[in-house]
């Protein structure tokens, strides 16, 4: 009886890599159009290039990049800095809250957490997130300001309208997508939904929407000062103010407490993930 050799490395039949393209192939297709996309961009925009990186042009970034670099250190202007500082930190922590609590009760209809769940309001609750979230920042805060009047009251609703909407898809998937085998088994013991929800459910997905959560926050600060610009408070009405003005020294000044402002609540949000992820 004659039995087949061992297969070796010597008489394996090696075969050639694909080719790169194939016309039956829907992802090479897809590849090529975004490739005929990107360069029907670059065509019909007007990119003056040259213009761009002239000596001129240069010279005069260099120049502004140069007063940017002398920031007002006064106590005098330092003393209405850090107010507006903390008014920025605040605005960015209350909306953040209100968008987490929202974006939960809003998640709840939007969702479909097992197979025998109607879900009756999940279209119509989908379409209110993917209305609130298309909203830019500065479009509810210059709605809000109509109604609520300068200050960061206007400032904080805006940013609990478009974050509830992000936050609110970001859990309803979450909710979608966790693990059923314990809410399952709580069911068959006839638990109640709510129950279930509470003990099976949202024990599983906390660490993750928490981390949803902390990542807007960190995007909220970013907003949160650029939304004084409307009249919002905060940082960002200083910026405009002192920009609009041409004062570069003041303007740095706020763009440094900027900065920092941004790095403390990216250390305090990473430093958060890792304890809830240890």
């Amino acid at each position: 009886m004659n039995r087949a050799p061992p297969k070796t490395a010597a008489n394996e039949v090696f075969r050639l890599p694909p080719p790169l393209f194939d016309a039956r192939c829907r992802a090479c297709w897809f590849v090529v159009a975004v490739l005929v996309l990107v360069g029907l961009s670059f065509w019909s925009l007007d990119l003056q290039w040259a213009r761009f990186v002239s000596v001129d042009s240069l010279q005069r970034m260099g120049r502004f990049v140069g007063e940017l670099l002398a920031p007002n250190a006064e106590a005098a202007f330092l003393s209405k800095l850090l107010p507006a500082t903390l008014e920025t930190l605040a605005m960015s922590v209350v909306g953040t809250l209100l968008a987490t609590l929202f974006g939960l009760l809003l998640a709840l209809p939007a969702s479909k957490t097992h197979s025998a769940d109607p879900a009756r309001w999940r279209r119509a609750t989908r379409w209110l997130l993917n209305a609130l979230r298309s909203v830019p920042e500065l479009i509810w805060a210059a709605l809000l300001l109509i109604a609520a009047g300068l200050g960061p009251l206007a400032g904080t609703l805006a940013l609990a309208a478009h974050t509830s909407g992000v936050l609110g898809r970001l859990f309803a998937e979450s909710l979608e997508n966790a693990p059923q085998e314990s809410a399952f088994a709580l069911r068959l013991r006839g638990v109640d939904e709510t129950r279930v929800f509470l003990y099976a459910t949202l024990s599983q997905v906390l660490p993750q929407l928490m981390s949803y959560a902390l990542y807007r926050w960190e995007n909220n600060i970013r907003a949160a000062a650029v939304l004084g610009v409307v009249g919002a408070g905060g940082l960002g009405q200083m910026l405009a103010f002192h920009l609009g003005l041409f004062q570069m020294a003041e303007t740095s000044s706020v763009l440094a407490a900027m900065i920092v402002l941004v790095g403390m609540v990216d250390a305090v949000s990473y430093i958060a993930r890792r304890r809830m992820a240890a």
